[in-house]
Parts: C-alpha cells; structure tokens; sequence
C-alpha cells in the first residue's frame, strides 16, 4: 500500500478510471458552457412533461394535428377542470398553444419547440 497515492488532507485513495488509471479530482473544461437562460428553459420544458399526464396529453396532442380539450377527458380518465390545468402547465411552458373556440379550446404542438429537445421523434404515434 506505500505505493497507493493518497489524498493527504482525507488519506482517502484517490478515484480510479474505469481503465485503471488515477482520477485527478480539480475543476472541470468543458468546451461549451450552458448559460442559465438556456438551463431555466430546458427545466421549464422537461418540468412540463416530467407529470405522467401531462406527458400523456401532450402525446395525444402531438398524434394529431390538433385536438379539443373535451376529446381529452375520457382517454385520460380526468375532469374537464384537471386536463384544462395540466394544458395550462403545457402552454406555459411553450410546448402547446391553443385556439378558444366557442367553449373549448383546440391544442397543438408547438413545431419549433418539439424540434428544439427533439421530441418528434420521440413522441411520434407512428414509432
């Protein structure tokens, strides 16, 4: 063990790598820095469909072109006032806009923003 590097201050061994080689601990570079603007928005975004029924709205949103509120009930097994909160949550966060329409509101994806975190492909009904 006298040829074991050790941490001085903790007298821990230091990390290994996966290969075998020591782990040096310090600061790290990374080529590209995540701006805060852009961490509040991808949090905003995955927040947003970080709630199974949310998650489920919005895939039924993205399976069609658009969709009315009262076509969500019934899949969802929800009230008109719980979809009519979770869509809000949705729209909030720029993923869905809406259309009033006499009393309901018709949904749709926000093409942009499923592009931007990929979420086409991910939420196609087709795959």
């Amino acid at each position: 063990m006298a040829d074991m590097p050790t941490d001085v201050k903790n007298r821990r061994s230091l990390p290994q790598r996966r290969d075998g080689n020591q782990k040096s601990c310090g600061p790290l570079q990374f080529a590209t820095e995540l701006r805060s603007d852009q961490v509040g928005r991808v949090a905003e975004v995955f927040a947003a469909l970080g709630d199974p029924v949310r998650l489920r709205i919005y895939w039924m949103i993205a399976a069609t072109d658009e969709i009315c509120s009262c076509s969500l009930e019934a899949p969802l097994g929800r009230s008109q006032s719980t979809v009519s909160h979770h869509t809000s949550k949705l729209a909030q966060a720029g993923l869905i806009e809406g259309e009033r329409r006499g009393r309901w509101t018709w949904w749709r994806v926000v093409p942009s923003v499923a592009e931007e975190f990929g979420l086409r492909g991910i939420l196609d009904p087709s795959h």
